[in-house]
């Protein structure tokens, strides 16, 4: 049974669906709006091929991109090198609330690469583990201003990645890559 202090709507989702694609869909706009984000996306990687892609992604209003992937795509080599956040989630480092991606300490952004990449100035890059392997980032974030994420935030992303990662993990080993 789930704590019962997750906002009930994410309750629903998490305990009414059993097929992933159902959560994953369902999650997104719900988990965007609890925790007042602009954007939340979830991309899924098979550890052993190294290819991944955004399968899911939500955006408060068209004024944010969002991020999809058509094809399974191979993680480029110099992801972990560029890309502190990805480097600690390949090894399977606890999700990393940043508050300001233009403050944070560079050993754990990469302000230029997020700029580039996703835009944002506040993110959650909430890792999806399961054997020492990493199956899935799952990232909300704010566009327009920092974001001090506070306890509640904290509480549901921990709940939600525990809930969610054996569902990626099952997703991946289904998926035919």
């Amino acid at each position: 049974m789930l704590d019962q202090t997750l906002p009930a709507v994410l309750l629903k989702i998490l305990e009414n669906n059993s097929e992933p694609e159902a959560v994953f869909s369902a999650l997104m706009p719900a988990l965007g709006e609890v925790l007042q984000s602009d954007r939340c996306f979830l991309y899924l990687r098979d550890p052993h091929t190294r290819l991944g892609k955004v399968s899911y992604c939500w955006c408060r209003t068209p004024e944010f991109p969002e991020i999809f992937d058509a094809d399974w795509k191979p993680e480029p080599e110099s992801l972990a090198k560029e890309d502190p956040l990805f480097a600690a989630a390949l090894r399977t480092e606890p999700s990393i609330f940043v508050e300001d991606v233009e403050t944070a300490n560079p050993k754990i952004v990469n302000k230029a690469f997020e700029h580039k990449t996703f835009g944002h100035k506040a993110l959650i890059h909430a890792h999806l583990c399961f054997d020492n392997q990493l199956w899935g980032i799952l990232q909300p974030c704010v566009f327009n201003q920092p974001r001090i994420w506070n306890d509640f935030d904290r509480f549901v992303i921990s709940h939600v990645t525990e809930k969610i990662t054996p569902l990626a993990v099952a997703y991946m080993k289904a998926v035919k890559i």
